[in-house]
Parts: C-alpha cells; structure tokens; sequence
C-alpha cells in the first residue's frame, strides 16, 4: 500500500509539472506560430505574464511625460495599442497573463465582430472586480436574459419616456447653473460640475431618487473602478486568488456590499410607495421597468433582486460616466475654440431664444450635434470594446481557435487617415455637416463613440439630449474661456478622462 501510494506521488510530481509547461509554455507558443503563418504577428508571449509587464513599463513612461497640447491622446493613453499597431500592422496578437487577445483595427472584421449575428462574438466574461461593478445585467448578459433586459431598457430610454425626461435634466442644469452665478468673470473647474449634474440627471430620471442617494452610489462605483484600473494588469495564477485576500479585495468586498444596500434602500422605498398606496404604480422610469418584472406573475419573465441590483449599477454608472466624460472634453474643445463656440450659440439662441429646450428643437441642433460627434471621435469616452471567440471561426483572411479575447480601440478608428484624412487628429466638427455617413466614407464601424450593433449603448439617446440641453443652456448665459491653469493630461478609470480638469473663465452674456 505505502508503495502503491509513493508511485501514485511519484506520478503527480511527473505529471502536474508536464500538464503546467503544457498549458502555459507550449499551447502560447503554437498558437503564436499559428497565428504568424496566418499574417499575425505581435509582442513574444513571455512565460506566466505574458506581456502585461511591457504594458505597465509604456503606461508608466507616458504618464510620467509632460504631454504637449495635442488631440492625439492615443499614443498617450494607449501606449501598448499604438506602437504595437506601428509595428505589427492593424490586428496583432498579445497577451494577458496566458491569455491570447486579438487587438483588432481593420473596419470590415469590427463590423463582422459586433454584428455578431450567429453568437460567435459574445461578450467577454469577467470576474473580480469587474463583475463587482456590472454584475450580471445588460451590459454582460447573453442570450434570452440580454434580450429581455435590453427590451425593457430600450422602453425606458426611447421615445415618450425619453421626451418625459427633459423637464427633469433642464430642472438639473438650471440647478448647476445656478452656483455658476458665483463664478461669474472667474475661473471654474467643469468636470467636477458635470460629474454631480450627470449624477442627478441619472438618479432622478431612470430611479427617481434623490441627488444625495445618487451621489452616493456614484462615489461607490468609482472607488471601485479604481481598484479595477489599479489591478487590471496583476496576474494571480492556479487560482490562488480563492485563497489569499489582498487589502483592495477586502476594499472592493466593502463596496459591493454598500452598492447593494444603497440600491435597495431605493428599491425598496419605490415599493413601499405602492404597496401603502401612495403612488398606483412603480413608475415608467427604468426602475419602475425592472420592479414591474420582478412583481410580475409568470415566471418565465420574472427577474430576481439580485438582477434588479446588478441592472442599478451598471446603469448608474454607465449612464453617469460616458456623458460626464462628453461633456467634459466638449466643454474644453469650445473653450479653445471659441468660434465653433460662437457658432454654436447662434445656433440655439435661433431655435430656443431665452426660452429652455425642448424636443423639436433638440432634434434640430445640427451644429451643436457636429460638435459633439467630433468630440466623440477624438475623446470618446469608451477605450477599448471587448468581445471573445466562443468557437473556431474564420474573419476576413485569419482562422481563430476558441476562447481567444478581442479588443477593439475606437482611438486607433478614430484617427485612421485613410478614412479621417491626414487631419484626422485635429478638431474639425465639418466632418459631419452631411451626416455620420458621410463623414465615414461608408465605414459604419469607422466611428465607434457608442458602440456598435445589437449591443449599442442603450443610453445613447438620453446622453445625447443631455449633453445638447446641458450645452445650449450654458451657451444662453456664458461665454467661455480656457484658463491658464488648464494643464493636458488624459488619463483612464476606465473612461477617458481629464486628470487635472478642465478649468474655463465664466463671461456672463
């Protein structure tokens, strides 16, 4: 028996060493080869972390670099993206830990990925802190549950419930303009403002809460957005993650539980409304849509709390931070841009006057809409889109195996001089007096500000009558300025955006 039980060791010890250098030494390097006889090349796979260290070492060397005042941030904030495509060509192979990613650039292929039509490309699974922030909800749900969720989000951002809105996003900008007053021929640092304005047009028109409640679950989902960018490259290997706890997994555990309790003090509260007949329904903002599903009879299309709560957050802070980030960098375009400013302005004093925006009008800025686009297209605010290969498959001229990652960078489109012109870095809202189509030569993934496909942003709609509400109301009372102190350094928690903020001087019209 002892000796049975000695070559049984004997074996693992023979074996577990071969099944390691297997799967983490030779199955990398064949798909490398692989991938070179096909036309794919990219950094050598280095053993166990494959090429995050390079990574960190690039991300450290820009972030350290005073930046001139450029618009071509790619270079900046996407080291690793932008040498890589100079040296390897528009699609390249790395690797995250032993993780193969596909970076993809070329048109006509992201077109194929975020059609998706046959499930080939579906959404990449996450863990960690990242499953923390989203959770299960739209933005990482596959199949029937996408569906069902994204119908009820669609209901709640398009048409009459969209037009519902506006008198509570002009109520928040009225309210942020109205501290303005006190800067008035003074200098003001906007990103800040637009972080709390976006956070209470959010709370207010899809959960119906207070400013205060949605400040605080904003709070929560950045800290824990940190930690994601924080930890993003570490490599944690044989899942001993399961086993040791650092000090920022003790942190995000924290937060998660806050982010829960937080959202089901509103939840909670919106249905003791109804049950003490205080209010005859839960509303048809987009938490009185997922309550509605979660009291409903049949189970089939019934969803748990647990969904309700992940569907909170990831609209929280999807909706919150991309149109934060927009208008933010709109802001610092105008105010270096003082004409594409004064034209703009023109444009809303003829449509609305003095008076507040409405509907019709909002459909009919098309300058303030050109500058938005290119605001988009230079700063978007989405860096990188991710999707994985659920099984073999052919694009374009390549042959992938499964569970490869791929990520698209809109950056890398968004400067393509063969679709932009050898202008494409220079700020030029032009480009779309003709429409979105023409301005991308035809090349529907040529622009990618939200998306792309089935999974286009399904806030789309509201960020857009945000951002023109919240634009046209500043340009009917303010004329601005970048101030001296304005200092260019992009970064990202997950979005782009301004380190240092965007400081303007206010000069009341």
């Amino acid at each position: 028996m002892v000796l049975l039980l000695a070559l049984y060791v004997s074996l693992l010890l023979l074996i577990i060493p071969s099944i390691i250098i297997y799967k983490l030494w030779w199955i990398p390097l064949h798909l490398q080869r692989v991938m070179e006889s096909q036309g794919m090349r990219g950094p050598s796979y280095k053993f166990l972390h494959g090429n995050t260290k390079e990574i960190v070492k690039m991300k450290q060397q820009t972030s350290t670099t005073a930046m001139d005042f450029s618009h071509d941030i790619f270079p900046i904030i996407q080291p690793h993206f932008y040498s890589w495509t100079k040296l390897y060509g528009d699609n390249f192979l790395h690797w995250i830990g032993t993780q193969p990613e596909i970076v993809v650039t070329e048109p006509e292929l992201i077109k194929e990925i975020l059609s998706n039509r046959d499930g080939t490309y579906p959404k990449r699974k996450v863990k960690g802190y990242f499953k923390q922030l989203l959770g299960n909800g739209l933005v990482l749900a596959e199949g029937e549950k996408w569906l069902r969720l994204r119908k009820l989000a669609n209901h709640a951002f398009h048409g009459d419930c969209l037009k519902d809105m506006i008198p509570a996003v002009i109520s928040c900008v009225e309210t942020m303009l109205e501290k303005w007053r006190n800067h008035e021929g003074q200098e003001i640092e906007v990103c800040n403002e637009f972080r709390l304005l976006t956070s209470e047009v959010i709370s207010r028109t899809a959960f119906g809460s207070s400013y205060l409640e949605g400040r605080k679950i904003f709070d929560l989902l950045l800290k824990l957005a940190v930690l994601i960018n924080r930890n993003m490259l570490n490599i944690r290997f044989f899942g001993f993650e399961k086993f040791t706890r650092t000090q920022d997994d003790i942190e995000a555990d924290k937060i998660e539980q806050l982010l829960h309790d937080s959202i089901m003090k509103i939840v909670k509260r919106k249905q003791d409304e109804v049950r003490k007949g205080r209010a005859d329904s839960f509303g048809n903002d987009f938490l009185g849509s997922l309550l509605k599903v979660h009291h409903d009879t049949d189970p089939k299309t019934q969803i748990s709390a647990a969904e309700i709560i992940d569907e909170c957050k990831g609209l929280y802070f999807a909706g919150q931070e991309t149109t934060y980030s927009l208008l933010s960098w709109t802001i610092l375009l105008l105010a270096i841009y003082t004409d594409w400013q004064d034209k703009a302005r023109q444009e809303v004093f003829q449509l609305f006057g003095q008076e507040n925006p409405n509907s019709e009008g909002i459909a009919r800025l098309k300058t303030v809409n050109m500058i938005l686009y290119e605001s988009l297209r230079l700063y978007s605010p989405i860096i990188v889109i991710t999707r994985r290969i659920s099984r073999r498959v052919k694009l374009g001229k390549y042959e992938f195996p499964a569970n490869v990652n791929v990520a698209i960078p809109p950056l890398a489109l968004h400067r393509n001089p063969d679709i932009w012109g050898q202008d494409a870095h220079l700020f030029k809202p032009e480009r779309f007096s003709e429409g979105l189509a023409k301005a991308t030569n035809g090349n529907a993934t040529a622009f990618l500000g939200f998306g792309f496909g089935p999974r286009t942003c399904v806030g789309l709609n509201l960020a857009i009558h945000e951002a023109k509400i919240a634009l046209s109301m500043i340009l009917q009372r303010y004329k601005f300025t970048l101030s001296p102190d304005y200092v260019h350094s992009p970064f990202i928690i997950l979005t782009a955006q301004p380190q240092r903020g965007v400081q303007i001087v206010l000069h009341p019209l």
